[in-house]
C-alpha cells in the first residue's frame, strides 16, 4: 500500500534532460527475427502454445502493419493476415538477449532501473544532460545495438527530465524512434495525447477522471497536486501529477512478496494425472528458487482452470516457514485431492503454483521451531539437506539428474520458468 504522506519534490532546476528511457521495439519478435535469418521481413506471431486458440504474446513489425498485437488471438490474427508465421516463445533466448544488451547499454550510460525485459530507464550524468550530448548517447547507444545485438534489435528512446516523461517519449515515436521532452516546449507536445497515453491511465482510470470533468491532458495539467489526490483516491494521484510536470519523484521501494509458477498445459498435458505432473515441476521449481534466494514460505497456494467451460478452482494452505522440496509436494498433494473432490476435472487448461509469506531464516523466530517435536524438526533439517544437495547435482551435470517422479515433456522444452511483465526469469531458472 501507498503512505497516505508525500513530500513534494523539490522544483526541477535549469537542467532540462537528465533522464533516458529505452524501449525495445517488438522485443521478442525482433529477436526471432535476428536469431533466424528466415524470418527477417515476414509477420510473424510469437506465441506460447501451437494452436490457434491462444493468443499472440508479440508480434513483428510486418504482422503489426495487419492490425496483430499483443494479445491478438492467433485465429483472429491469420484470418487478418494468411501469411502469418507463428513461433512458439523461446524465453531462455529473449533472457539471454536481454542481458546482453544490458551490458551493451552499461558502455554507453548507467543504468538505474530495468523496468521489464523490454525497457530500463537511465539517469544520464551531469556532462550528459544538454540536448547535444543526451542525443549523442541516444545515438550512440543506437548503433551500440546494432553493431553488437544486429540489426533487428532496435529501440526507441525519450530523454527528458525525469523517467515518466522519458517513458512517454518513448510511446511517441515508434519503430527505431528519439523523442525529446524539453519544459519549455514539451506541453505542446503532451498537450497532442490522450489521457490513456500517458503510462498508469488504464480506461477505468480515464473514466474516473472524465466522472471529474477531466477529458484532456490539458485539463490535467492545470489542477493542483491535491485535486489529482482526489481524484485518484490516494497518494498515487499527486505522485502522478508531479511526475507528469517534470519532477524527480523516488520509486516507491517493493518487497518481494511471493514465488510461483504457472502455465498453459498443452494439449497432451491436459489429463489430470498430466496435469499434476505439470504441477509437481513448477512446485520444485519454485522450491528450487526459494533456496536460491535464501528465503522461506510459509503459505502455499495452489490454483487450476478447466479445459472447457468457467471451471475454476484455489485454495491455499498455511505451512511452517519452508523451503525444501518434500513439504510443498506434500501441501500439493493435500491441495490436489482436495481439487479433485471439489471440481471434478476431467482435463485442466493452466495450473500455478504460488509460495507466499516469504521470510528469511533471521525471520523466523525461535519458538515457531520450538513447537514442533524433534522428530518433525529433524525430518525437517534431513528435507533442506537433500533438497539442497539435489540442487548442487542439478547445478552441475543437468536440471534432470536428479528428480522427484516423473518430468513432463512439453513443446516449449522447459516448465514453468517465462517472462513476465514485472518479472525477468534469472538465467539460472531454465536449468532448474
Amino acid at each position: 500500500m501507498q503512505a497516505d504522506f508525500f513530500t513534494p519534490p523539490p522544483t526541477p532546476t535549469e537542467t532540462p534532460i537528465k533522464w533516458l528511457f529505452l524501449d525495445l521495439n517488438s522485443f521478442f519478435a525482433s529477436v526471432e527475427q535476428q536469431h533466424n535469418p528466415a524470418l527477417r521481413g515476414k509477420p510473424i506471431a510469437v506465441v506460447p502454445m501451437d494452436t490457434d486458440g491462444t493468443c499472440a504474446i508479440a508480434a513483428s513489425r510486418e504482422a503489426k502493419k495487419y492490425g496483430i498485437k499483443t494479445g491478438t488471438k492467433i485465429y483472429d490474427a491469420k484470418r487478418m493476415c494468411p501469411d502469418l508465421i507463428c513461433v512458439m516463445a523461446k524465453h531462455d533466448l529473449y533472457v539471454e538477449y536481454h542481458h546482453r544488451i544490458l551490458d551493451e547499454v552499461i558502455k554507453h550510460t548507467p543504468i538505474n532501473k530495468v523496468w521489464s525485459i523490454d525497457e530500463l530507464s537511465s539517469r544520464l550524468p551531469p556532462n550528459k544532460q544538454t540536448r547535444e550530448a543526451a542525443t549523442g548517447v541516444a545515438l550512440r547507444l543506437k548503433e551500440g545495438l546494432r553493431q553488437n545485438l544486429g540489426e533487428y534489435i532496435t529501440c526507441s528512446i525519450g530523454l527528458a527530465p525525469n523517467g515518466f516523461l522519458g517513458k512517454v517519449g518513448s510511446d511517441m515515436q515508434k519503430p527505431n524512434g528519439l523523442v525529446i521532452l524539453e519544459p519549455d516546449t514539451m506541453t505542446e507536445r503532451l498537450f497532442k495525447l490522450k489521457l490513456t497515453d500517458l503510462p498508469g491511465i488504464n480506461v477505468n482510470m480515464e473514466a474516473r477522471l472524465k466522472n471529474a470533468g477531466i477529458r484532456t491532458i490539458e485539463q490535467f495539467w492545470n489542477i493542483s497536486p491535491k485535486h489529482a489526490r482526489k481524484i485518484w483516491g490516494s497518494v498515487g494521484g499527486e505522485r502522478f501529477w508531479y511526475n507528469l510536470h517534470g519532477h524527480e519523484v523516488p520509486d516507491l521501494e517493493t518487497k518481494r512478496s511471493m514465488v510461483g509458477h504457472s502455465r498453459i498445459l498443452d494439449y497432451e498435458l491436459r489429463p489430470v494425472d498430466q496435469a499434476r505432473l505439470v504441477s509437481r515441476r513448477l512446485t520444485i521449481k519454485a522450491a528450487t528458487r526459494l533456496r536460491r534466494m535464501e528465503m522461506y514460505a510459509t503459505s502455499f497456494d495452489l490454483s487450476v482452470r478447466e479445459h472447457k467451460g468457467e471451471g475454476r478452482w484455489s485454495a491455499g494452505m498455511d505451512i511452517a516457514p519452508s523451503q525444501d522440496n518434500f513439504t510443498f509436494l506434500g501441501a500439493l498433494d493435500e491441495l490436489w485431492a482436495s481439487m479433485l473432490s471439489t471440481l471434478k476435472p476431467w482435463q485442466l487448461k493452466k495450473v500455478s503454483v504460488t509460495m507466499t509469506g516469504l521470510c528469511t531464516r533471521q525471520d523466523i523466530t525461535p519458538d515457531l521451531f520450538d513447537s514442533t517435536s524433534p522428530a518433525r524438526q529433524k525430518l525437517s533439517a534431513r528435507h533442506e539437506k537433500i533438497s539442497g544437495m539435489m540442487d548442487t547435482l542439478n547445478k552441475k551435470f543437468g536440471s534432470e539428474t536428479i528428480r522427484l517422479g516423473v518430468s513432463p515433456q512439453t513443446r516449449a522444452g522447459f516448465v514453468g520458468t517465462k517472462i513476465a511483465f514485472n518479472r525477468i526469469p534469472d538465467t539460472a531458472e531454465f536449468s532448474e
